[in-house]
């Protein structure tokens, strides 16, 4: 197999929960050597996160951390300690990539901001991740994903719109965060090639959002005086484009053409509420009664499966897709041939299933061959093999604290 895109990348991750670790774990599986830094004790805070087998709770079998942590190496040190903080500017001498998600001027009340690691290392590339970023009047606030979503303009457009606004699931702001970084710090290295020197990115989970989503929205408001709408299950500009309710689950079922109209009307046996004139004006449905339409359409949903549904729509051509939950999706026989998934085994957790990447390489497949470190489990190896660390100085870093 052809060496990964970033075989040779060396990365130093100082951050916990999603959006730092996730931007590494993208970085890792294109082949980067991670080094993950966790503060000795207690870990990365998604430790503390489950899912956990039996519902049991442990540090080292959290789901969370399990699947965003694969491939990487992971020491324990205390930059709370001015030793810490030696240690962490020899890990930094030689690496090409930092990514951190603290709060803004933690690095630096630490000594180690990008203006003192840069006289250490010109060629880093150093990645914060914060909720607003590194200036401005909200740059000192905590935030979670329900707090970004909110300003970043997302949650005004989510949920039913006779009810409050909705955040967006699972922690998504994180992942979104962290994925942009991940195309930052690729972007920072092929400047860096012409340049040779590395430089600060700075990213604002709540930008990102207001990036992703809300920029066309922004326009709206512009352009229209429109401050945000929600749709619920209804959405597009011509109905239908619908979640509905089956047999056995919900289909999602979109037909803006009007041929593609025509035929769902034809699978649905031509009632005789398709033929009146209120139900022709597509886009009076979708602005004005779409629930309306939706109660005629219910019925016969409910008397077929999503499969059946899917299958029908296939064959005549209607755009419609099965909603899957997550075990259908896991078992998904588009994913199988992808080999979407993969299973590795941890000394505590056991062996467990793992989504790979968000897409495919032609020469090099994504890198899933080993699970997420236990607390230290790379101590010595770090501190020892690469730093010169003897094993009586490991002991007493140990007992004094700092790793």
């Amino acid at each position: 197999m052809a060496k990964r895109p970033f075989h040779a990348l060396k990365v130093i991750e100082y951050g916990e929960d999603i959006s730092a670790p996730y931007c590494t774990r993208l970085l890792a599986g294109l082949g980067a050597e991670v080094i993950k830094v966790e503060k000795p004790g207690s870990g990365d805070i998604a430790r503390n996160h489950g899912p956990f087998p039996k519902g049991q709770a442990h540090p080292e079998k959290s789901g969370l951390f399990l699947s965003l942590n694969a491939n990487k190496m992971g020491i324990t040190l205390n930059l709370e300690k001015k030793k810490g903080q030696d240690i962490f500017k020899k890990l930094i001498e030689t690496a090409d990539v930092l990514v951190e998600n603290n709060a803004p001027g933690t690095m630096e009340a630490k000594g180690l901001g990008y203006n003192t690691l840069k006289e250490i290392n010109p060629k880093l590339v150093m990645t914060a991740i914060t909720p607003f970023g590194q200036k401005g009047p909200y740059k000192d606030y905590k935030a979670y994903n329900i707090n970004c979503c909110g300003t970043g303009g997302m949650s005004v457009g989510v949920g039913d719109p006779k009810r409050e606004p909705l955040t967006m699931p699972f922690s998504q702001g994180g992942y979104q965060a962290g994925g942009t970084a991940a195309t930052a710090v690729m972007a920072a290295l092929l400047a860096r090639r012409k340049s040779g020197k590395g430089q600060y990115i700075d990213v604002s989970e709540t930008e990102v959002w207001a990036t992703t989503h809300t920029g066309q929205n922004v326009l709206n408001e512009g352009f229209k005086g429109i401050s945000g709408t929600r749709k619920g299950i209804h959405g597009g500009k011509v109905y239908p484009c619908e979640i509905f309710p089956c047999k056995d689950g919900y289909v999602s079922l979109i037909a803006p053409q009007i041929e593609q109209w025509k035929r769902l009307v034809a699978v649905l046996g031509t009632p005789e509420w398709s033929k009146e004139p209120r139900y022709r004006d597509r886009k009076a449905i979708a602005e004005q009664y779409p629930d309306e339409v939706n109660a005629k359409i219910i019925p016969w949903m409910m008397e077929h499966t999503k499969e059946e549904i899917y299958k029908l729509c296939q064959d005549n051509r209607v755009p419609a897709v099965p909603v899957y939950d997550i075990a259908e999706t896991v078992n998904h026989r588009q994913l199988k041939e992808m080999n979407y998934f993969v299973e590795l085994n941890h000394s505590e957790a056991g062996k467990l299933k793992y989504a790979k990447g968000p897409c495919t390489f032609e020469k090099a497949d994504w890198e899933w061959q080993k699970a997420a470190p236990l607390l230290g489990e790379n101590n010595e190896q770090v501190l020892c093999e690469r730093l010169g660390y003897t094993k009586t100085e490991m002991t007493a870093l140990k007992k004094s604290g700092v790793i």
